[in-house]
């Protein structure tokens, strides 16, 4: 049995960024992967990535490996109602208020990184379990071998411990249909987050395309799935309203959407990253942000410490650094949905008042360009 001062379990966007913000820190590093490796760089969905987001991969040296678009404004609005409100980059002096990134190359930098770094990474191995103790967290895998490591840290899927954190879970009764459209004109930069009763529609540049998030109830996406194209654009365009028309649209796919986030990231030689800590409705985008957030706290929290990662105050430090912005962005995502997705009348005239006083009070509209760029706290 090998033991390693840390070892990583998912070696997705989350868990490579971790190995990468340690890679100088002195210790001695393992990622495993159930996966084999390199499949991340099939991912087909798309980010939205924060401005802080894009400081941190820069920290990491990968940003000017990403093929990136900038979100130069965003409109948002609700269907059925008035009221808009228009977030533009030039108000806030940064070149854009996030960008769209494809996942599957956002991952091909990080991979790209690592065997640069020649940071080792364990393919096609499954974790089963983690057993904490009081020197060490022993960590089983499905094969019958076992790893030993200072400290765990678990970033991406589900992975049983002797000692979860309580998960807190809400199926918001919703799916994210995805695609790819291309628009009859040109989107100029500019994203739209559009709330309808059935949910948020969110229509991100994409290079010259446009990255569409279409939520919908479940089996009213199996109905969006089984149209052909033509229905398929005719439906998002009713949905969407006429401020960009759409001239086709690539494949989709759909996703189940949840809240479901522990209520401590950390446990006895073990912390809990990325969709191992919280998964997030992608309202707003910030599902990724906050893990890179977490990561790069996380990071900074150990190298500070050094000596033991896995010591009991440093993990403690660490979860407390992270309360605020993390609880502040997982009730923001929350609230958006629940307020947003409701057809009570009385509650959309106020929505629609809401986002009059957004578009008309600048301190409003500063607070959260602000908060989508950085997190709660305004980071970095």
């Amino acid at each position: 049995m090998t033991r390693h001062d840390l070892v990583i379990v998912g070696a997705g966007p989350v868990g490579m960024a971790l190995a990468l913000a340690l890679k100088d820190a002195g210790l001695d590093m393992l990622l495993v992967d159930a996966r084999p490796r390199g499949a991340a760089r099939d991912d087909p969905r798309i980010l939205a990535l924060s401005h802080g987001t894009r400081l941190t991969l820069e920290r990491l040296g990968v940003w000017n490996r990403l093929p990136a678009t900038a979100i130069e404004s965003i409109h948002v609005s609700h269907q059925g109602g008035l009221g808009r409100s228009l977030l533009q980059a030039e108000e806030y002096g940064q070149p854009a208020l996030g960008y769209v990134v494809a996942a599957g190359a956002l991952a091909a930098a990080l991979d790209d990184a690592l065997l640069a770094a020649g940071i080792p990474l364990h393919e096609h191995t499954t974790v089963s379990r983690l057993v904490p103790g009081a020197e060490d967290v022993l960590i089983n895998l499905a094969d019958g071998h076992n790893l030993s490591a200072r400290l765990a840290a678990c970033a991406e899927g589900s992975i049983v411990s002797d000692e979860e954190s309580p998960l807190v879970e809400r199926d918001y009764g919703q799916h994210a249909v995805i695609s790819v459209a291309t628009p009859a004109t040109p989107h100029h930069g500019r994203a739209w987050e559009r709330f309808t009763p059935q949910g948020p529609l969110a229509v991100l540049p994409c290079g010259q395309d446009c990255a569409i998030v279409h939520t919908a109830a479940p089996a009213d996406a199996d109905a969006l799935l089984a149209l052909d194209d033509d229905a398929y654009l005719a439906r998002l365009q009713e949905h969407f309203g006429q401020r960009l028309r759409f001239a086709a649209v690539g494949q989709r796919a759909r996703y189940p959407l949840v809240l479901r986030y522990r209520q401590e990231p950390i446990g006895r030689r073990t912390v809990w990253l990325g969709n191992a800590a919280q998964t997030l409705h992608p309202v707003a985008g910030q599902g990724y942000n906050l893990a890179l957030r977490d990561v790069w706290a996380c990071a900074q929290t150990l190298i500070r410490a050094g000596g033991d990662p896995g010591a009991a105050d440093t993990l403690a430090a660490y979860a407390n650094a992270r309360r605020l912005d993390r609880t502040g962005t997982i009730r923001f995502t929350d609230t958006l949905v629940r307020l947003f997705s409701s057809s009570f009348g009385p509650l959309k005239h106020a929505r629609g008042a809401g986002l009059f006083a957004l578009d008309l009070l600048p301190p409003a509209r500063h607070f959260v360009a602000k908060r989508m760029m950085f997190g709660a706290r305004a980071w970095p």
